[in-house]
């Protein structure tokens, strides 16, 4: 499987991260992928929003959690001139899955978030060959496993901790994949090394990448034969990925 590019957030540059306009953006651009982050409502509904605070992003005050979904329609995502909303996870799926590839992230940390989840990711079974879900929270991982067997997850690993060399992230990373029942673990730039990549594959647990934001890291991305990248910057992502092709690059 090539190299895919997975735009963090959706198109950034071109629309407010985390919403249809900017998924819409990356398919248009050429992304294979784009990146977004499930909350839960007050009321239990799935909500596309990366922070826990609404200011963050919105013209709302205080956590996400303490709103209605109807309560997060009256606001707007990137200022008071645009029209983007919140997007639904319902929304999400039933405009690009099919047509665009899906890395979900559940933020949790609420249990209740799989029940919410798992139905609607049910309901596009079909298209579950170009969807990956995501957690830092191995349970939620491990709860969506039992649910959707078929379904491709991966935990997200932090970046290291001073004290870390890279036997040790190597080994807490394959491990804590493993307590998710995880397909994949995503590293950061810093952690990827053939050493660490190799040890991880050799317990059974893939490899993907996030940050991957210069040309440098996406060229080692693909000299250790990574097929996920996760980007903040998807036009030069894939103009890198292009240059990639040429004779040469890689030596």
């Amino acid at each position: 499987m090539p190299l895919q590019i997975v735009a963090h957030r959706g198109a950034v540059t071109h629309a407010p991260e985390n919403t249809l306009a900017a998924f819409q953006a990356a398919l248009a651009l050429g992304a294979d992928a784009v990146e977004l982050d499930v909350r839960l409502t007050s009321d239990g509904v799935p909500v596309v929003y990366h922070y826990a605070y609404l200011e963050a992003a919105t013209s709302g005050r205080g956590p996400i959690w303490a709103y209605s979904l109807a309560e997060l329609r009256s606001l707007r995502v990137g200022g008071s001139t645009t029209e983007e909303r919140i997007p639904t996870l319902a929304e999400v799926l039933d405009e690009f899955a099919g047509r665009l590839g899906l890395e979900i992230e559940l933020k949790g940390p609420e249990p209740e978030a799989v029940e919410a989840v798992a139905p609607l990711l049910e309901g596009v079974r079909r298209e579950w060959a170009r969807i990956e879900l995501t957690s830092y929270e191995p349970m939620l991982l491990a709860a969506v496993h039992q649910r959707c067997p078929e379904l491709t997850t991966a935990l997200l690993f932090p970046r290291s901790e001073p004290w870390m060399q890279l036997d040790i992230i190597g080994y807490l990373a394959l491990h804590r994949a493993r307590q998710a029942q995880a397909a994949a673990v995503h590293l950061h730039p810093t952690q990827l090394t053939e050493a660490v990549v190799a040890s991880v594959r050799a317990g059974g647990v893939d490899v993907h990448a996030w940050d991957v934001n210069d040309a440098p890291t996406l060229y080692v991305c693909a000299a250790l034969d990574l097929a996920w990248a996760n980007t903040d910057h998807l036009e030069r992502a894939l103009e890198w990925r292009a240059a990639i092709g040429a004779p040469g690059v890689l030596g």
